[in-house]
């Protein structure tokens, strides 16, 4: 791991520095960190890019001509909710860099040097904002190579855009959260598996939920998953859009606010 290393601007002394730029430096410092490491282990980037397109094909050729969908074809219903399911998986990337750090003394090290306390994570999901992007142009390169395309403008793709990103960086400060919470990177896996996959695959990700039994209807319609998704679908494919905006970034706000809290608070109990 690259160690990080904390520097006043040249020629500013830093006690005339204000909270707000020293902070803002400091966490830049860690995503320049976090970015240098994905850039000497490839692998990473190789791997997360083969998982979603995967699900791509698999769902697109494989499991497409068994599931129905009134009025639009499945690769145009099903490319948001793969989106919205990938960057909803980026929060392993955050849950187990942050344990890993954790785990290899890299907190105690920071602790030792005048930072600003809340920048390790706010650096960390920094860098992971660009593995979210990394996620969302890759999965609309591919979809459009499975026949995917987007039926609206500029201006409702780029909101579409930025709910998806806003999504993916809310899921990473949960991942934040997770990492620092549990200690082993085995448990961080397995924890992380046991909620999320439920949560996105029980949602309107990949089938309609007019499908599914009545009792779990209840559940779809309220997990945030599916809102984020309904909101991409209506704004990509020129649906009424009003309601799931509004609800989608209701979710993004609300989950990044409560983890990134909780995500801080756990930091500190560490360091």
């Amino acid at each position: 791991m690259t160690a990080a290393t904390i520097e006043p601007s040249a020629g500013v002394p830093a006690r005339q520095r204000s909270s707000l730029s020293r902070f803002l430096a400091h966490s830049l410092v860690i995503a320049r960190r976090n970015l240098i490491t994905l850039v000497r282990m490839p692998e990473i980037i190789v791997f997360a890019a083969i998982q979603p397109i995967m699900f791509v094909l698999l769902f697109r050729y494989v499991f497409g001509g068994a599931i129905a969908v009134q009025g639009i074809s499945y690769v145009d219903f099903l490319v948001p909710g793969i989106v919205v399911q990938m960057v909803a998986f980026n929060c392993f990337g955050t849950a187990l860099g942050v344990n890993e750090d954790a785990n290899k003394g890299l907190l105690d090290r920071l602790r030792s040097l005048p930072m600003s306390r809340s920048a390790f994570l706010t650096g960390r999901i920094m860098a992971d904002t660009v593995r979210v992007i990394f996620s969302i142009v890759l999965l609309t390169i591919v979809g459009y190579l499975v026949g995917f395309r987007v039926q609206t403008g500029i201006a409702p793709a780029l909101l579409a855009f930025l709910l998806a990103t806003g999504f993916g960086v809310a899921f990473c400060w949960i991942g934040a959260f997770i990492g620092l919470a549990i200690r082993s990177p085995e448990a961080v896996q397995s924890g992380g598996f046991i909620w999320l996959f439920p949560l996105t695959f029980i949602s309107s990700a990949f089938a309609p939920p007019e499908t599914m039994p009545g009792w779990l209807q209840a559940f779809v319609e309220v997990n945030p998953v599916t809102r984020v998704v309904d909101a991409l679908r209506a704004l990509l494919l020129g649906f009424p859009a009003r309601d799931d905006v509004i609800a989608s970034i209701a979710w993004i706000l609300g989950i990044g606010i409560v983890f990134s809290v909780l995500a801080v608070r756990q930091y500190r109990k560490l360091t």
